[in-house]
C-alpha cells in the first residue's frame, strides 16, 4: 500500500509506561462495592493496545485476575463491551468482527467489506492467523460459506493478501486497465465484474489513483459513478469500498462514522468497530475531516448519540485532546463549537 501518515488519537505512554501504578489503579477501581468507572476510562483510553496487552499480563501476574473477566463481572451494557474490545489485540479484534458479521442467520455485509476491503497485505495475514486461532477455523472458508456470487468472488480474492505493493507506475499497465475498465462497464451492455474484481483486488494503491485519473479523462464520468451505473447490490458497495478508500481513506472512513450516527438510533456496534480499529492510527485526522465535512465535531456528534460511560469513553477516544489531557479532569463533556476542548 502506499505511504502514509496519519494521527490517531491515542498515543499512548511510551517511555512513561507503569505498569505497577496501572494495574494497582484498575484492581483499586474494581475492588469493594462499587466500581470508578473514571479510572477505568482514563486507563483503556490513554494506552495503546500494545500496552494494554503488557497491562493485562501483569494485572493477571500481580492478582492472579484475568482483566478481561473482571470487566465482565463490573460494568455493564455499551460501555462492557467497548472495554472488552479495547483489551483484545486489534487483529483478534478485527477476526472477532468478521467472526460476528457471519455468526448467526444472515450476513452483516456492511462489515465484512468495511473490514476486508481496506486492509493491507500485512494486515489481511495477521487477522487470518488470529482468526484461525481463536476460532479454530479458516476466514475463507467461512466467507465462501456465507456470502455468494460477485461479492464471495471479490471477498475471496482480498483475503489472499495478494494486492501488488508495487509504487513504480508502469504507465502502459495503467492505459490498459483504464481500457479493460472501460470495456466491462460503459462500453459493453451488461457489466464484466471479472475485470473489475481483477483491477480493483489486485493493483497497488498508486497504481489504481492513476487508473481511475486515466477512467475520468476517458469518460464522461469518473469511476465512482460508473460502478454505481453498471453493478448494484453488495458488490457494489465492496467496489465503492475500494476506490473510495484509495482515493481518499479519511474521506471514506468519515462517512463510515457519519452512517454509524445518521437516522433514527445509532448503530453502536459498526461505531465501536470504527473507533477502536482507528483510535491509534488516523482517528484524529478522520476527525478533522469528518468536521470539515459535517459541520460538526465528531465528538460532538457522539455526545448527542450516546449516554453515560460509554460515550464518555467513546469521546475520549475520538479527541485527541481529551485523551492527552490531565487525570484531573472530572467531565468529558464537549460544547457545540468547541469539540477541540476539553472542559473540566
Amino acid at each position: 500500500m502506499a505511504l502514509r501518515y496519519y494521527q490517531g488519537t491515542v498515543l499512548g505512554q511510551g517511555e512513561k509506561l507503569d505498569l505497577d501504578t496501572t494495574a494497582k489503579k484498575l484492581r483499586k477501581a474494581m475492588k469493594g462495592l462499587g466500581t470508578d468507572e473514571k479510572s477505568i476510562i482514563e486507563v483503556l483510553s490513554s494506552h495503546t493496545n500494545n500496552e494494554l496487552q503488557l497491562v493485562k499480563d501483569f494485572y493477571k501476574t500481580c492478582y492472579g485476575r484475568i482483566l478481561g473477566e473482571d470487566f465482565q463481572s463490573e460494568l455493564s451494557g455499551h460501555f462492557e463491551k467497548l472495554c472488552l474490545y479495547l483489551l483484545l489485540p486489534r487483529p483478534h479484534f478485527q477476526a472477532y468482527c468478521l467472526h460476528q458479521a457471519m455468526e448467526g442467520v444472515g450476513t452483516d455485509e456492511t462489515t465484512l467489506v468495511e473490514i476486508l476491503c481496506t486492509r493491507n497485505n500485512q494486515e489481511i495475514g495477521e487477522i487470518k492467523k488470529a482468526y484461525k486461532e481463536r476460532f479454530k477455523c479458516d476466514l475463507e472458508k467461512d466467507i465462501v460459506g456465507d456470502t455468494s456470487g460477485h461479492l464471495r468472488r471479490v471477498l475471496v480474492s482480498i483475503v489472499q493478501g495478494s494486492r501488488s505493493e508495487e509504487q513504480i507506475l508502469d504507465q502502459q499497465l495503467v492505459q490498459k486497465d483504464v481500457k479493460d475498465l472501460l470495456k466491462a462497464g460503459v462500453k459493453i451492455v451488461g457489466t464484466d465484474e471479472s475485470a473489475f474484481n481483477r483491477i480493483l483486488v489486485s493493483r497497488s494503491v498508486p497504481h489504481l489513483q492513476e487508473v481511475f485519473k486515466g477512467y475520468k479523462e476517458k469518460d464522461q464520468q469518473d469511476i465512482i459513478a460508473a460502478i454505481k451505473s453498471e453493478t448494484s447490490g453488495s458488490v457494489r458497495d465492496a467496489y465503492l469500498a475500494i476506490v473510495r478508500y484509495v482515493v481518499d481513506p479519511l474521506e471514506y472512513f468519515a462517512e463510515c462514522f457519519y452512517d454509524s450516527l445518521k437516522g433514527a438510533g445509532t448503530k453502536d456496534e459498526r461505531l465501536m468497530q470504527l473507533v477502536v480499529n482507528h483510535c491509534e492510527i488516523d482517528l484524529k485526522d478522520i476527525a478533522d475531516t469528518y468536521l470539515q465535512r459535517y459541520k460538526v465535531g465528531l465528538p460532538c456528534a457522539i455526545q448527542e448519540d450516546t449516554s453515560g460511560d460509554y460515550r464518555k469513553m467513546l469521546m475520549r477516544l475520538t479527541n485527541v485532546y481529551l485523551v492527552q489531557a490531565p487525570s484531573t479532569l472530572h467531565d468529558y463533556v464537549v460544547q457545540p463549537g468547541t469539540e477541540q476542548q476539553a472542559v473540566a
